[in-house]
């Protein structure tokens, strides 16, 4: 399968899980960096098509915060 589009980098998913982690000393292994990047990624996406698709639904000419916040409740329980 071909990449598109950006991603979340290794540094910054490493850096965002040692901020919730209670140790330290806790690693976490380059695959699981890779892994973390790739659902925050397809997690990002989902958001954002599922907010369009809410502001169609809503017969809006553009996604705004409203939209998204109304779909997060159940993305959140899909994930």
């Amino acid at each position: 399968m071909e990449e598109t589009g950006a991603g979340f980098r290794k540094e910054l998913v490493s850096k965002l899980l040692h901020l919730h982690f209670k140790e330290d000393k806790t690693k976490v292994s380059g695959d699981a960096l890779q892994l973390t990047a790739e659902l925050l990624k397809i997690f990002v996406i989902e958001a954002a098509i599922r907010s369009v698709r809410q502001a169609q639904a809503e017969e809006l000419g553009c996604v705004d915060l409203d939209q998204l916040e109304k779909v997060l409740p159940q993305l959140l329980l899909d994930f």
